[in-house]
């Protein structure tokens, strides 16, 4: 089976695999689907990018029954953004299913909109974060006795981030004879003991990489002492040049320190962890994703949901603890059959970790011996644009042409030197070339924007 035309779905689901173009079932969804849609328990070992969200989503919206008005599938997501990212998925394969209520509930969110929303009527489907879930279950406004499918989407990072409690808490809520899928980009123990404890006899799935490790990505390693690593990064940086790069620590205080040690070498460098607030973390994946940011400093749960097709190289300042996520970390480059790169700093005491890479490669390992030299404070290359803020968006009819408009016309840029624009509810971004975004602040400050006056930084 490996086309969606052979699969036993409902007439509602054609027009939504239609519009998303899907035709040919990638590897995830060939191996999960038919028993997703048998009603069958499945725990699938995938990793970001597979086709997971398509495998639950028509499987969670196979089982639905639109004309029942309460919440009959439930999505738990570790963050804000994968779980708007599935949300958006689920909304779009189920366009052809009328009146269907897709909820998402997550944290970060202001809490008084999603009760009223739920008390206008329950959501078929709901998308959301186990803290808030667990919040609005225990305030007795989200009812779960109706459910018939369950979703742990990146299981692994959700018991990384402390959500095991509320997690079980919720499943309790949830009938017993329900469906319930699990999906994990790692299978630590952790997972496997839940997994015991959450489903009946699954149909177990294991999908590598499409980026698998072993092709398409140079990897390299690079022994050095701990007092040297963030000069040492800052030299590799230096000498490679990327134009986008990730750079994984394994604690939340190394990101920021890393991230302010390669501000001064004079990288446009931002951190990215899970205890930032969301409107920071949105404004620092809009800086990364449109090139004002070349070097993004992330942890590992912060990264999950970050959709970038070509970026150029990955570095682990800290080498992770566990093989899969090794490679599901240098996954994220040599994407769409591009050439990547990874290069991992190696302290002593984290030499024995590489053993298990090696094992994994069949291959032996490429050390580098020593370091290119230093650059000195300030020299390093700066990102290629910069980004403005627009006090404006959605709920002010912003759109893009607007911007681009105000940008190309009064302002007086060329199209060339504008980059990408997102617009969320309240405020917009546009990427300018470096060399060209004091000009536009200022003509934009001083002009308007759709015949009104907005505020504009540059940040």
């Amino acid at each position: 089976m490996s086309e969606f035309s052979t699969l036993p779905l409902l007439d509602g689901l054609r027009p939504g695999v239609e519009a998303l173009g899907y035709t040919h079932l990638t590897p995830v969804q060939a191996e999960s689907l038919p028993a997703i849609l048998a009603g069958r328990d499945v725990i699938a070992q995938a990793p970001t990018g597979s086709g997971k969200t398509a495998a639950f989503g028509l499987g969670l919206l196979q089982r639905l029954d639109p004309a029942l008005i309460r919440a009959q599938a439930l999505v738990l997501c570790p963050t804000r953004e994968l779980a708007d990212q599935v949300a958006q998925q689920i909304r779009k394969l189920a366009i052809g299913i009328p009146n269907l209520k897709v909820t998402l509930l997550c944290g970060g969110m202001p809490l008084g909109p999603q009760i009223a929303s739920l008390e206008a009527h329950d959501p078929h489907v709901v998308v959301g974060t186990p803290g808030r879930v667990q919040e609005l279950m225990r305030k007795k406004i989200l009812h779960l006795g109706g459910i018939r499918t369950l979703v742990l989407d990146e299981a692994d990072r959700m018991l990384d981030m402390g959500f095991e409690e509320p997690i079980r808490e919720i499943i309790g809520r949830t009938p017993p004879d329900r469906q319930s899928l699990l999906f994990s980009a790692t299978f630590p123990d952790a997972i496997r003991i839940m997994a015991r404890a959450t489903l009946r006899e699954p149909v177990e799935v294991t999908v590598a990489a499409p980026e698998d490790a072993r092709t398409g990505i140079e990897q390299r390693f690079v022994e050095v002492e701990p007092v040297r690593k963030q000069v040492a990064l800052a030299s590799l940086l230096a000498a490679q040049r990327p134009e986008s790069a990730v750079v994984f620590c394994n604690t939340r205080k190394d990101t920021d320190e890393v991230a302010t040690s390669l501000q001064h070498f004079g990288f446009s460098a931002l951190a990215l962890h899970g205890e930032m607030e969301q409107r920071d973390r949105e404004e620092v994946l809009v800086r990364f994703a449109n090139r004002s940011c070349n070097v993004l400093v992330a942890s590992d749960v912060a990264a999950r949901g970050l959709d970038i097709d070509d970026l150029a190289a990955v570095f682990n300042y800290d080498l992770p603890s566990d093989v899969d996520t090794y490679v599901h970390r240098i996954g994220r480059t040599g994407r769409a059959g591009r050439d990547g790169l990874a290069i991992s700093l190696v302290t002593p005491r984290e030499r024995p970790r590489t053993a298990a890479i090696e094992e994994r490669l069949g291959q032996p390992l490429r050390w580098d011996r020593g370091l290119p030299p230093a650059p000195r404070a300030g020299s390093a290359p700066p990102a290629s644009m910069s980004t403005l803020r627009i006090d404006a968006g959605k709920t002010d009819k912003l759109r893009p042409g607007d911007i681009l408009g105000a940008l190309t016309g009064d302002a007086g840029l060329p199209g060339t030197a504008i980059g990408k624009i997102a617009i969320f509810a309240t405020r917009s971004y546009v990427a300018v070339e470096r060399g060209k975004a004091a000009q536009a602040l200022a003509r934009l400050n001083a002009g308007r924007i759709k015949g009104r006056s907005f505020r504009v930084r540059r940040i």
